[in-house]
């Protein structure tokens, strides 16, 4: 009977939740990627006030903590930590690259497609042709993991040659564009209530957090300021 607080601000479009037992009971969402910083505590506010959930009663608080925009990961763990210090409560921290694919691998499965041969890569704009990726089988195992990937035409060739695989996310287009292999399929599934729930009830039964202390947005590329006075 868990009640979870979900936050997520790794990519475009941010979204806070509360769910209990695996359904959303209220949301609040923000399109401004500019603005997540802003939206994001009064957002929480909202969500406990309109639903009168006081929020002491939840179990976990579980956040998105990238790949990612840089400046929303680092504001949605800041957030979700705080929580998590004030009211004594476990973190569960979801990879953004792992929930895109577990997007996928539901709407195909909602089309009633047979998945179980089909490998899911997605693909988060990383600016020019890079981007951030990883490979999952049908069971959500890794393939490959992790990494910052530069596009040509020649990506993926070996492993499309023997499997279908389903690029999402915000850098699929750039794929797309260069690559018309047979064994390619491109859907548009970005961020998804359902498998960030999924994903975080299967972490909270397994009571795998993450440590508050010294938890860090996953930025797989390291981060470089140029202004010394920058943190």
């Amino acid at each position: 009977m868990a009640l979870i607080l979900s936050i997520d601000t790794a990519l475009e479009n941010a979204s806070v939740f509360l769910s209990k037992d695996g359904v959303v009971i209220g949301i609040e969402t923000n399109n401004d990627p500019k603005n997540h910083g802003a939206f994001l505590q009064p957002a929480i506010q909202q969500l406990f006030d309109t639903h009168k959930i006081e929020v002491s009663t939840i179990d976990a608080v579980a956040v998105v903590i990238g790949p990612g925009s840089y400046t929303g990961l680092r504001v949605g763990l800041a957030s979700a930590k705080g929580l998590c210090f004030a009211l004594n409560k476990p973190l569960i921290a979801i990879n953004t690259l792992e929930m895109l694919a577990l997007s996928s691998i539901n709407k195909l499965k909602e089309e009633n497609l047979d998945v179980t041969d089909f490998l899911f890569c997605p693909l988060i704009d990383a600016r020019r042709m890079e981007v951030f990726t990883a490979m999952y089988n049908s069971s959500l195992q890794s393939v490959m993991a992790p990494q910052a990937f530069i596009l040509n035409e020649h990506s993926f060739v070996d492993e499309l040659a023997t499997n279908k695989i389903v690029f999402s996310g915000n850098g699929h287009q750039k794929l797309k564009d260069i690559n018309a292999h047979p064994n390619a399929i491109f859907i548009d599934t970005t961020t998804n209530t359902n498998a960030i729930i999924s994903i975080a009830e299967n972490l909270l039964i397994e009571k795998k957090f993450a440590n508050l202390a010294y938890s860090e947005p996953f930025y797989i590329k390291e981060v470089y300021f140029t202004d010394k006075n920058k943190i």
